[in-house]
């Protein structure tokens, strides 16, 4: 029990850079569901225009040309898989953040 007390005492009474620590584990959480919130709606959105560009691609008024998606992929392809590693890497650090990203998808 001593380490759970010594949780606790910190909580409400550490600090952490000039600030409480409740702040500082507060503050994910929100960014987390303003997060969660924005993603639901881009989806919702994004949704839509696949769904237009598919009917559009299907019609013939719009053609993909496979090398220059290959070009494009083979060019950013790495900066992204690294960017997407490192928020990876960084999310587990931050329960409060995943919690708050889920509540806010859902309440979006």
């Amino acid at each position: 029990m001593g380490l759970i007390d010594e949780v606790v005492n910190f909580i409400t009474n550490g600090s952490i850079g000039g600030l409480p620590p409740l702040a500082v584990m507060i503050l994910p959480f929100v960014v987390g569901l303003i997060v969660g919130f924005l993603v639901n709606k881009v989806l919702k959105i994004a949704v839509i225009v696949i769904i237009i560009l598919a009917v559009v691609i299907y019609f013939g008024l719009y053609s993909i040309n496979i090398p220059t998606l290959q070009h494009l992929a083979q060019q950013y392809g790495p900066a992204a898989l690294q960017l997407g590693a490192l928020i990876i890497g960084v999310l587990p650090l931050s329960v409060g953040f995943i919690i708050g990203a889920i509540i806010g998808f859902i309440l979006g």
